[in-house]
């Protein structure tokens, strides 16, 4: 996340460098921007594997982060208010670890589209800034069970936070850094429930890209 973030703080300072002679389109109700991004989904923390009566094992569950590109499309409801719908999948690598243990037990790919609501308060500006916030649905398939385990994620709803920036570069184009915070918790049953673990993914996703307006 923090390579990420150093390319949108990068790619902001050139494109202001170079934009300052360049024209621009000022963001408008009726307005779709479509945006191609590098995205990072990193999961919160790690979760504590118990037995099917609820004792701790001294294991955690690790999930692994992932870069993937993704797509998003913002329409504008009014002149500052938008909704944006996010699609990408990413796969992530589940292992159990502990003292003397760090094994191998899952590997899932995700789907986790998320709607936000956004606030642009700045809409006709060259930099210009917005939050938002909605709801995702994270949803598991294609697993791969590793290392003799056989592990079950379930799918469901969360709900997010938004802050980004579009940077204008000439005409319809922009740059966009963008970061959600997901809030999204799961329940991971391992070997047919002899072991579990209640998995708080609540993952950042961060992203940066290239933008157009249509």
């Amino acid at each position: 996340m923090k390579k990420l973030l150093f390319v949108a703080v990068a790619a902001a300072g050139l494109s202001m460098g170079v934009a300052h002679a360049e024209d621009f389109q000022p963001k408008a109700k009726g307005d779709l921007i479509v945006h191609l991004r590098l995205t990072e989904v990193a999961p919160d923390k790690d979760a504590a594997i118990l037995t099917s009566a609820g004792a701790a094992t001294g294991l955690k569950a690790h999930v692994g982060n992932d870069v993937m590109p993704t797509l998003g499309f913002t329409y504008f409801l009014s002149d500052k208010i938008a909704v944006e719908a996010i699609l990408g999948t990413t796969q992530h690598s589940i292992r159990a670890q502990g003292p003397g243990t760090d094994v191998l037990t899952h590997k899932t790919w995700v789907l986790p589209p998320v709607v936000t609501l956004q606030y642009h308060p700045l809409p006709a500006a060259r930099v210009s800034p917005y939050v938002g916030a909605g709801i995702n649905y994270m949803l598991f398939y294609g697993g791969k069970d590793k290392n003799g385990f056989k592990v079950k994620v379930d799918d469901g709803f969360g709900y997010a936070l938004q802050a980004g920036v579009d940077v204008a570069v000439k005409g319809p184009w922009s740059l966009n850094a963008d970061v959600k915070k997901v809030w999204f918790d799961t329940d991971a049953k391992i070997n047919g429930g002899a072991l579990k673990a209640k998995v708080n993914l609540d993952p950042i996703v961060a992203s940066v890209g290239l933008s157009r307006k249509f």
